[in-house]
């Protein structure tokens, strides 16, 4: 009698997860692993990554699976790819203090070249950087907002009086997808506009 072929994509992925793991392989290379997942299967494959004894390449936008799995972290940034010595918050401050660090030296490079019209330049200059700064700084709050909502689901999540509620848990799993997607959208608004910025500064 055959199997009827996985409806969902997170039976399609389970499926997969289990003829990976039953060739026992040493190393394993996973994108995305916990799309589609229910609650139940994202918590099983936790246990199954961290009592995993091989090597894991963990390619993720999921901030709790690489806090409760990862133990190492690799920063790709300048054409490099090193070991970064921190946790996420720590990344996370990382792009903020980087992003405002080239905002003071485009800064520093504008003060320093000549301005022909002089005050009047400079007011106009600022006055069209405005609007930009604005919705910089606008980005940069709504990430802050979304990973303040997504650490208190994963809190939420973890907390063992709920595992006996699995309304809620079922809620609490709609919620933090659909934050996740609030998140990527989020940053990437957040680095368009920081480079809009640096980019009319750099021009001003």
């Amino acid at each position: 009698m055959a199997c009827p072929p996985p409806r969902s994509g997170g039976e399609r992925a389970r499926l997969l997860l289990n003829l990976v793991a039953a060739q026992a392989p040493h190393l394993l290379i996973l994108d995305e692993p916990t799309n589609h997942l229910d609650i139940d299967s994202r918590r099983a494959l936790l246990d199954a990554l961290n009592d995993y004894e091989g090597a894991v390449v963990l390619i993720t936008h999921d901030r709790s699976l690489m806090e409760l799995v990862a133990d190492r972290l690799w920063l790709a940034a300048d054409g490099t790819i090193k070991p970064f010595d921190g946790d996420m918050d720590d990344y996370a401050k990382y792009v903020i203090d980087r992003a405002r660090l080239a905002a003071r030296a485009g800064k520093g490079d504008a003060a320093a070249a000549p301005r022909p019209d002089g005050k009047k330049a400079a007011a106009q200059a600022r006055a069209q950087l405005q609007p930009l700064k604005k919705a910089q700084d606008a980005a940069e709050q709504k990430v802050a907002r979304i990973t303040k909502t997504l650490s208190e689901i994963d809190a939420a999540l973890a907390d063992p009086r709920n595992f006996k509620r699995p309304n809620e848990l079922a809620q609490l799993g709609r919620d933090r997808a659909r934050n996740m997607e609030n998140l990527e959208k989020a940053e990437a608004e957040w680095l368009e506009a920081a480079e809009a910025y640096e980019q009319a500064k750099a021009a001003s």
